[in-house]
């Protein structure tokens, strides 16, 4: 079980502050897949940073009973001068996994060739994507976080991926977001709207596409009055 009590995550900047998420209440059972609904700009990412631990909130707690992966996409943690086969083999010694086995499913998951033993600096967004999907699911974890990554790669890859995240759901936890709520529908029975600074549970992934819409809906109206 993942638990959020009265999260709130301020960004501070020179002359404004940004609260960007606002006493959330949310807590994420095991097994349970939940799909995150969101504009951009709601705090989707900031929420995935905060359940993750990548982030530390402003105010509140997150407890954790299960581990978690980093959010799935997520690629700015490597170290751009090193190779990418020399991050994986890094983050093998973090988790304490064996680094032959970890490095050898990600050669063939994520299928970059030659570039996985180039600089991370030479890859490009989508080659940097597949790299952190392939280290995320070498690892074995309770819970996976999945951040708008599935789209990255050719076809086979996709394919590959979306086989990868249906075996991690069906014996894990899984939270995704994404743009695109037919993706959401495919992989969550849950769902989560993020919206002006809340997140709001509910019991079907339908309902908050439902939600979601309707709310992106009522503000394109209002810019347009504007």
């Amino acid at each position: 079980m993942i638990v959020l009590d009265n999260v709130s995550k301020v960004y501070r900047g020179h002359n404004v502050d940004n609260e960007v998420l606002r006493a959330v209440h949310l807590t994420i059972p095991r097994g349970d897949s939940i799909g995150v609904c969101g504009a951009n700009g709601a705090g989707k990412s900031t929420l995935m940073k905060l359940i993750a631990g990548v982030e530390r909130p402003t105010t509140g707690k997150v407890t954790r009973h299960m581990t978690v992966s980093w959010p799935i996409g997520y690629s700015t943690a490597f170290h751009p001068h090193l190779t990418g086969a020399d991050n994986a083999k890094f983050v093998a010694r973090i988790y304490g996994a064996d680094e032959r086995e970890l490095l050898a499913f990600v050669e063939d998951f994520a299928q970059l060739g030659s570039y996985l033993y180039e600089p991370i600096k030479t890859y490009s967004a989508g080659m940097a994507a597949r790299l952190a999907f392939g280290v995320s699911l070498a690892i074995k974890f309770d819970c996976y976080l999945v951040d708008e990554v599935t789209g990255a790669g050719d076809e086979r890859f996709k394919l590959r991926a979306e086989e990868a995240l249906y075996e991690r759901r069906d014996r894990g936890t899984l939270v995704m977001v994404s743009h695109d709520t037919g993706t959401l529908f495919r992989y969550c029975k849950r769902g989560a709207v993020v919206y002006g600074g809340t997140v709001t549970l509910y019991d079907t992934i339908a309902e908050a596409a439902d939600v979601h819409h309707r709310l992106q809906s009522i503000g394109a109206r209002a810019g347009q009055a504007a």
